[in-house]
């Protein structure tokens, strides 16, 4: 019924499939709540894992766990297997690894503040243009200092140190507002009183951990426990948008492959594009449209199509739309725009068809062979082979513990870095200036003992402040002006300001 190559998502008057060679480029999962967007979901990650092409999903409601476990054959699965023609459907079983931010519900996924870099930290905090330039300073002097920025203290150390040196440092780097500085320091304190901080640090991710294959073959499906994650909605985003850019940049090009290297679901699509600056939407589209070089599908999923900007939407060419209601002249307006982004189909009425569709129903496009998108097609969505539902606590227990990645990240490391070297410097300084005060008031004292042994002594009613810079001074101006000697040796930033390994 369907070939190899390909992965069926359900039968309309046809059996309906996305040709692997054609998946990485890209795809749109779209409706209304409770049409049956997850199940899709589910089923494409199974596809995708069986043809041995690895997936990262994120789990917003926690019900994709259960791909880890066999499905039960529930009297409506089987029926809509056989009213699809599906003969040898039955339960199976996918490799699943779980990560979590929070290191709760799988293995912590952590990325140093130094790889993540300033622009899309300042979509994290949420700053303003004069704040993102003082942050884009900060990471500048950290760079060219050669400072290890690896978690968020090493963060606060460096701004407390632009922040108190904001007048030495603007004469190589420009104007920097302590008030901008303090503004970024309390969203820091935000970040992390909401758990953010345990994103921040080491060992940082291997991202060849993602591009897994199961001895049987089957791609891993990366899981990422979100439920939590999604309650913090500029994490979320920032996080997946920080890792599709970790793998624009890493990947090596490969053109078109056989089939993906790797496919990135982006579940709540809406929270990546809501409020963000445009500059960064440009860089959005750009890694969407060259990341599919690298042999990586990038599929979005949310309630409409008007969610997706028509820059990034323009770029999906494999789309399985669900039910949309149209109770609002706003929801009509998302329904007739949403028909209109498929090939028409004259035998269907598609802006009526689409506020009709019953739950597991869908109109589907993919792109043939030759990169062109099909004809609109009602169609019948596949049954999951795995559980349609969480999985158990216990049963996630055991899947972590044995997957192929336990024990590499499960313990944070703090080594040496941005904090530990400013807090030293300081301390230096710091020692430096005391000293001199002892030696000053020293001399004082051996010049009054002199003055009064002579009779030559003379007392100034006013003493004139000494024009010569303190230890600690001279220090901060030698470190800036250092720095700026250094410019030349800049660490090397990618599309997105992450760093380049």
């Amino acid at each position: 019924m369907v070939g190899t190559g390909e992965l069926y998502l359900g039968q309309s008057h046809k059996p309906e499939c996305v040709l692997l060679k054609r998946a990485n480029r890209h795809g749109l999962i779209a409706g209304a709540t409770g049409t049956g967007k997850t199940v899709t979901l589910q089923i494409m990650a199974e596809g995708f894992s069986e043809a041995g092409v690895p997936v990262f999903v994120a789990d917003v409601k926690g019900d994709l766990s259960g791909i880890s476990q066999a499905g039960t054959m529930k009297p409506f699965l089987l029926e809509r297997a056989e009213a699809i023609g599906l003969a040898d459907y039955g339960p199976d079983t996918f490799p699943v690894v779980f990560w979590d931010l929070y290191g709760k519900k799988g293995h912590p996924i952590r990325t140093t503040v130094s790889e993540m870099g300033a622009p899309l930290l300042s979509r994290l905090f949420d700053l303003n243009d004069t704040q993102s330039g003082v942050l884009d300073i900060a990471f500048q002097i950290a760079d060219d200092e050669g400072l290890l920025l690896l978690d968020l203290k090493d963060l606060r150390a460096l701004l407390t140190f632009v922040g108190e040196n904001a007048k030495e440092i603007g004469t190589d780097y420009g104007n920097v507002s302590k008030a901008s500085v303090g503004a970024i320091q309390r969203r820091l304190l935000s970040l992390q009183q909401q758990g953010g901080a345990k994103f921040f640090g080491e060992p940082a991710l291997d991202l060849n951990d993602f591009l897994r294959t199961a001895p049987n073959g089957r791609g891993a499906i990366n899981l990422l426990a979100a439920d939590k994650l999604i309650l913090s909605p500029q994490l979320y985003s920032t996080f997946l948008l920080w890792l599709l850019s970790e793998l624009f940049e890493a990947l090596p090009e490969v053109g078109d492959p056989e089939k993906p290297k790797l496919v990135f679901f982006f579940d709540e699509a809406h929270l990546l594009f809501k409020d963000a600056p445009k500059a960064l939407l440009q860089k959005v589209e750009q890694v969407v449209r060259l990341i599919r070089s690298k042999g990586v599908g990038v599929y979005f999923v949310t309630q409409s199509p008007s969610d997706v900007p028509e820059s990034v939407l323009g770029q999906l060419g494999n789309r399985v739309q669900h039910a949309l209601r149209a109770f609002t002249p706003k929801d009509r307006k998302a329904v007739r725009a949403a028909a209109e982004t498929f090939r028409p189909n004259p035998k269907l009425d598609t802006k009526q068809v689409i506020t009709q569709l019953g739950v597991g129903e869908a109109l589907v496009s993919t792109l043939d062979a030759k990169g062109r998108p099909s004809v609109v097609q009602q169609t019948l969505i596949r049954p999951p082979c795995s559980r349609l539902g969480p999985a158990k606590p216990a049963e996630r227990r055991a899947t972590i513990a044995d997957s192929p990645v336990a024990g590499l990240y499960d313990e944070a490391v703090d080594r040496k870095s941005a904090y530990e070297t400013l807090t030293a410097r300081a301390e230096k300084a710091a020692e430096a200036e005391e000293r001199r005060q002892r030696e000053a008031e020293a001399a004082k004292a051996r010049k009054r003992k002199s003055s009064r042994s002579s009779g030559t002594g003379r007392r100034r009613s006013g003493g004139r402040r000494s024009r010569r810079q303190s230890v600690g001074e001279a220090f901060v101006k030698s470190a800036v002006r250092q720095v700026g000697r250094q410019l030349g040796r800049s660490l090397v930033r990618g599309l997105l300001g992450s760093l380049l390994r």
